[in-house]
């Protein structure tokens, strides 16, 4: 997942994962890959530690390392150990450290715990930092879906158009690439969308009951069975499964 901050793009991951889990197609692990981590209250569960928090205490206390064993493989231990098993889906949450350093190297850690966890699961659905810079950092370098998300604004719609230009300068092993349009409305540019050059997945519109939850910090499986934005992702969601 990439895209502007403020397009609900963590709130379109955690309706993925939603999906996933209520079509039974296997296993899933949702990765928290944005520092300010809230993808955990959109699926209504407490993240129990980060990889932030992990590298913090082990700068703490750099002796609780076993004696021959890297300080690189101690930390991938930790930061497997704390992949949380929720009902329907695991967790891993990156955090940031509180301590001085460079978000850098929390995303290598993260990149190297996935490349060891990749093979553990169905599917991994990885809600990334607004913007640019987790995508210059490599956060992710390979992907089968990296969907888009933009708002019917023209600011949103000319960011999705640099992470794509950046995405294909950085050369990721990017399979199919999606923008969806949330919130969309009837004063959306269709010419910046086409413009874009991306497979069109479609739209979702404003929705009181999302509004509503992201107001309380609720969850998107409190959503009823029947909701209307359940009903319009479900549509969009089914295409992807069967091309993909």
């Amino acid at each position: 997942m990439a895209g502007k901050g403020g397009t609900g793009k963590t709130t379109i991951a955690a309706l993925i994962i939603r999906f996933i889990k209520d079509k039974k197609l296997g296993s899933v692990l949702a990765i928290d890959a944005d520092p300010n981590s809230n993808l955990a209250e959109s699926l209504g569960v407490k993240s129990q530690s980060s990889i932030g928090e992990i590298l913090d205490a082990i700068a703490l206390y750099p002796d609780k390392i076993p004696a021959g064993m890297t300080k690189e493989r101690f930390i991938q231990l930790q930061v497997q150990t704390a992949v949380q098993e929720e009902n329907g889906f695991d967790l891993l949450n990156m955090g940031k450290p509180e301590g001085p350093g460079c978000y850098c190297y929390v995303n290598n850690v993260l990149r190297a715990v996935m490349e060891n966890l990749i093979k553990d699961y169905d599917y991994i659905v990885i809600d990334n930092e607004a913007g640019l810079e987790h995508l210059s950092r490599r956060t992710t370098r390979l992907a089968d879906l990296l969907v888009l998300v933009s708002d019917s604004s023209v600011v949103g719609l000319r960011s999705v158009k640099k992470i794509v230009e950046l995405v294909r300068q950085l050369q990721f092993e990017v399979k199919k690439s999606f923008l969806l349009v949330n919130r969309f409305n009837k004063g959306t540019q269709k010419q910046e969308i086409k413009e874009i050059g991306l497979d069109y997945l479609g739209s979702l519109p404003f929705d009181q009951d999302i509004e509503r939850l992201s107001l309380k910090g609720g969850s998107v499986f409190e959503l009823s069975p029947h909701a209307d934005i359940l009903r319009e992702f479900n549509l969009l969601g089914d295409p992807i499964w069967k091309r993909n």
